[in-house]
């Protein structure tokens, strides 16, 4: 039986998954993806999140910042998941899909709360006193808003599923084999 499917969700880990790799690489890849960088060209705008976010600038690399690069390392590990997930809903059908997807949305919810609050409660620690609060807002609040919201939708949806395929009673046949 083939593992139910949601346009919506192929989509999401379709879109995210290139912006999510282009992320890490730029963390991962520091120096040389930094301003003055021989890589700068790849990551040219990451001009903005470097005045934005101080985990993403020259400073915060000098002072190894090790949050970013952290979360860079879980963010291969997420989209390798979701990455899964798309191969058993659409190239090769397993029931255990949703287990993939559940598991790479789940860690992306997890570690989108904890920057926010680790934000929170260290008063905003990495974020720069310079910037200007519409540019805050469009390139720090929103995509963080819409990560945590589509996560959290996956996370409902495929927690659901995986839920009903437990309750479920077994085929009589495999049951049989068990007696």
């Amino acid at each position: 039986m083939a593992p139910k499917t949601y346009a919506w969700i192929s989509l999401w880990f379709l879109i995210t998954a290139p912006l999510i790799l282009w992320d890490a690489g730029y963390v991962l890849m520091r120096p040389r993806s930094m301003e003055g960088g021989d890589l700068r060209w790849f990551w040219s705008g990451f001009d903005i999140y470097e005045r934005i976010d101080n985990v993403y600038s020259v400073k915060g690399y000098h002072e190894k910042a090790g949050f970013a690069p952290a979360a860079a390392v879980l963010n291969l590990v997420e989209t390798s998941l979701n990455l899964v997930y798309l191969l058993l809903v659409h190239v090769t059908p397993r029931q255990t899909a949703p287990l993939f997807g559940f598991a790479g949305a789940g860690l992306t919810l997890a570690k989108t709360t904890l920057w926010v609050t680790q934000e929170y409660f260290c008063g905003r620690c990495s974020h720069t006193s310079t910037e200007d609060p519409v540019e805050f807002f469009k390139f720090w609040i929103a995509p963080n808003v819409v990560w945590f919201a589509f996560c959290a939708m996956i996370v409902t949806r495929l927690g659901r599923d995986i839920t009903s395929s437990l309750s479920r009673p077994l085929p009589k046949e495999r049951a049989d084999k068990r007696l």
